[in-house]
């Protein structure tokens, strides 16, 4: 909801000020009303509302006066001045001071409910060009954007900063209230990272403000919580965030993850690959189902996360190509970060399969239950149904079942007939079509990235920088 203040000097004029708009139809909640624009202007610093209706005369400080301290503080601020008298130089002065409009009293009520919704659309828009700006600054950790958007104070000898990555469903909700911290000296900025994603950047001069109750955060509608380590730097954010993002990924592992704090387990892993290094060395296939069951329960049992599924997927690609160079050289096999691996798999369950199918593909010479024919006619009929679905969720698991390939020969394929790997087709497709609509449609950065398959904005904006040297927002200004 957008705070709104509305302030005039008589009270019958707030009242009909208040009752000439929809205000919740619209996405606007009435904040604060006074009758003194001294008291108003105390809660404006106070509250930083996003906009202010105002009266043009009073008798302690003008509304244009207001208007002009109020921008001096917070540009971001936003004001409609409202006037008894039609008088042309005020509504002038007002719009060039950055007003977004100027009204007569008594107000015209049939006019009302199209400048709200002209409103709550100027609003939006400015939501999500500062929220692409402020993306921007927090992943490439540039402290003099950084500084552009988080408050600080010279006194302060140093900051600390914590990260929250959020997934919800339904509503956006209040994350501020659900965090608790009214009466505690922390800043909480809050950046949308897809339509059921945010990040929650937390500022205080106090650490220990920084230790909370998480779990009370996961609650009916709240999937999982991230949360980073502590850090004292600006230009730790990128990392910071990268924690907080790797903490939610936990769900990747575990639907019902709750509240996870970055906790690195690396040592644990180490016995895995070592048994993958064993299978392979000592020529030791047989063991693959055992141990492909046993790797789930041992990720489980010891709770561990995404860290270590990067860090195990990693070390396995390592050690199989390594081995097999020739025989692997056309499946997927390459490193990932933890965004790559969640694009790719649906889960953990789903990597491991694919791990399995590789040894499984190695044990068996890659023996063939089909002609070639036929298997040729299968895929293409696989490439048709992309070319048609890359919109939606793809798994190369469902695919090869559903065109009765095998996963790991499907990868072969791609390599073999279009030269790319399965994830860099279905990449360019996307960012094809979102190259098109950036260009000839006016639709938001986030629903194009909704188009084109992407669910979160956060990653969206990653792989079209990869593809075009450039965000989306960038592009769409070139």
């Amino acid at each position: 909801m957008y705070k709104v203040m509305i302030v005039d000097d008589e009270s019958w004029a707030i009242k009909g000020i208040r009752n000439a708009f929809d205000w919740d139809k619209h996405g606007f909640e009435i904040t604060g009303q006074f009758t003194s624009a001294y008291k108003a202007w105390d809660a404006i610093k106070e509250t930083k509302p996003d906009l202010v209706f105002t009266d043009i005369r009073m008798p302690d400080i003008s509304g244009l006066d207001l208007m002009k301290r109020a921008k001096e503080q917070d540009p971001d601020i936003e004001f409609v001045i409202v006037s008894g008298y039609a008088e042309f130089e005020y509504a002038q002065e007002a719009l060039r001071h950055g007003a977004l409009n100027y009204f007569l009293k008594p107000l015209d009520i049939d006019a009302a409910d199209e400048f709200m919704a002209k409103l709550a659309m100027h609003f939006s828009q400015r939501r999500t060009a500062r929220n692409h700006l402020l993306l921007d600054a927090l992943t490439c950790s540039d402290k003099k954007e950084l500084k552009r958007f988080l408050p600080h104070s010279d006194d302060a000898a140093v900051y600390y900063y914590r990260v929250l990555a959020i997934h919800f469903e339904g509503e956006h909700k209040d994350f501020g209230k659900l965090l608790s911290l009214e009466g505690k000296p922390v800043y909480a900025m809050e950046v949308e990272a897809g339509a059921s994603k945010r990040l929650i950047v937390l500022m205080t001069e106090h650490s220990a403000c920084l230790e909370g109750h998480w779990d009370t955060l996961v609650q009916s509608g709240i999937h999982t919580v991230g949360i980073s380590s502590v850090g004292c730097q600006l230009n730790q954010m990128s990392k910071l965030i990268k924690e907080a993002d790797l903490s939610a990924s936990q769900a990747f592992l575990d639907a019902t993850a709750g509240a996870v704090l970055y906790e690195p387990k690396l040592h644990l892993v180490k016995p895995c690959i070592d048994e993958i290094y064993r299978i392979i060395q000592e020529n030791q296939f047989d063991d693959i189902d055992a141990y492909m069951n046993g790797l789930q329960d041992y990720f489980r049992d010891h709770r561990l996360g995404m860290c270590e599924v990067v860090h195990l997927w990693n070390q396995a690609v390592g050690i199989l190509t390594n081995a097999y160079a020739m025989e692997l050289k056309d499946m997927e096999l390459e490193f990932l970060n933890y965004a790559e691996i969640k694009d790719r798999f649906e889960h953990f369950e789903s990597l491991c399969s694919f791990l399995r199918d590789v040894l499984a593909s190695i044990r068996e010479g890659n023996s063939r239950s089909m002609q070639e024919g036929d298997i040729l006619s299968c895929f293409n009929r696989m490439i048709a149904y992309i070319d048609g679905h890359f919109d939606q969720k793809l798994y190369l698991k469902d695919l090869s079942a559903q065109f009765f390939i095998n996963q790991v020969y499907c990868c072969q394929l791609f390599k073999k007939n279009l030269g790319k790997t399965f994830s860099e087709y279905i990449s360019e497709l996307r960012i094809k079509k979102a190259r098109k609509l950036l260009k000839q449609t006016q639709l938001s950065i986030e629903e194009i990235a909704i188009k084109t398959g992407y669910v979160e904005y956060y990653y969206f904006n990653k792989v079209f920088k990869k593809h075009c040297g450039m965000t989306p927002a960038k592009f769409r200004k070139s």
